[in-house]
């Protein structure tokens, strides 16, 4: 929703500026791990530094670990999840070894936004300045309570991994772009300010527009690096396009997008404005015509179909058939959930994966 500009710190994983980001429902969307240890072990399978908040009696703390995660959405597509990820399992890893209070600042080291993600809600990362990384932690702005008409529509153009990843993208440019010297000093910090009030305020109109600013600025800022980092394609600027034709027929802000290092389009909409643009996307982006997959996912909706009038307002094309992968309807969520239940587990008791 307002993203980082890369880092000022590469090895403690510092930002050069303030991010916001909405924590999604896991319900729909979610990363999930599960760490075990054991005498038994005779290696970390991955090894994680970090240990010393531990709260585990004696030689426990030698013991080597286990750990088993997978994610029920497309990796390294530009949908976050390497946040996801690193947030469960510093969240798993807190669990197991019985660490208390903030945790974000050890989900930072695995992946910067990873920070935002260990908590529900609204969240934001403040960049600080200490130079040991002390003081760059998130802190939630408001829980998801707190706006619970706020919906997340994610349209999934494609779910193949990214030519150029996120952090190789972000070094680039801030080695490259004149322009992200520009944001980091005169725009993001002005914004993040604007963006937590209209937060706090449930204030969409303004929401919205600093959400689809920021997005247009982070991907110019891309395509001013040197050489460019291009994520979005023609279906990414064609949803764009169609969210400000629809907005501008309706002579209001109804819908928000965003978009992170990939082609993948985050919108974000009201629960009442839901139907009328899942019916509005069904039109212009018609499903494929032979779907192999679900093309509906999450929170079940059902969209209206939109009267020829307000079609004739929209100045948009119909596109094909399968421009889009598949859609997931979701809402913003509560943060990490912990199962005590071992039909839940990812490893057996002996610590053999089990149900990937």
């Amino acid at each position: 929703m307002m993203f980082s500009g890369g880092k000022r710190d590469e090895s403690l994983i510092l930002p050069t500026n303030d991010s916001i980001s909405t924590t999604l429902d896991t319900n729909q969307l979610h990363a999930k791990t599960t760490v075990m240890i054991s005498r038994d072990f005779k290696e970390d399978r991955i090894w994680l530094n970090g240990r010393k908040r531990s709260q585990l009696p004696g030689d426990m703390n030698d013991w080597r670990i286990y750990i088993c995660s997978k994610n029920n959405f497309p990796t390294a597509a530009g949908l976050a999840s390497s946040a996801a990820g690193y947030a469960c399992l510093a969240a798993a890893l807190a669990k197991l070894y019985k660490i208390e209070g903030d945790i974000s600042v050890i989900a930072r080291s695995g992946s910067g936004s990873a920070c935002r993600s260990t908590m529900g809600g609204f969240v934001r990362w403040h960049m600080g300045s200490n130079k040991n990384g002390t003081d760059s932690l998130a802190k939630q702005i408001v829980p998801a309570s707190h706006w619970p008409e706020m919906r997340i529509l994610v349209l999934v153009v494609n779910d193949q991994q990214k030519k150029v990843a996120s952090a190789v993208g972000m070094k680039r440019s801030l080695q490259t772009s004149e322009f992200l010297q520009y944001r980091i000093t005169h725009s993001v910090p002005k914004r993040a300010n604007k963006m937590q009030q209209a937060i706090v305020e449930k204030d969409f109109k303004t929401f919205a527009e600093l959400t689809m600013r920021d997005s247009n600025q982070m991907h110019a800022v891309c395509l001013d690096t040197y050489p460019p980092c291009v994520y979005m394609n023609d279906t990414s600027h064609g949803i764009v396009n169609l969210v400000h034709a629809y907005n501008d027929a309706v002579n209001d802000v109804k819908v928000a997008y965003s978009y992170d290092a990939g082609p993948n389009a985050v919108l974000y909409l009201l629960e009442k404005d839901v139907p009328a643009i899942a019916g509005i996307l069904n039109h212009f982006f018609p499903p494929p015509e032979n779907v192999a997959v679900e093309y509906k996912k999450g929170i079940p909706v059902e969209g209206v179909e939109p009267s020829q009038d307000l079609l004739e307002k929209i100045k948009f094309a119909k596109q094909p058939p399968g421009q889009l992968k598949y859609i997931i309807y979701t809402k913003v969520g509560d943060g990490p959930k912990y199962f005590d239940s071992p039909e839940n587990h990812l490893l057996d008791g002996k610590g053999n994966p089990v149900n990937l």
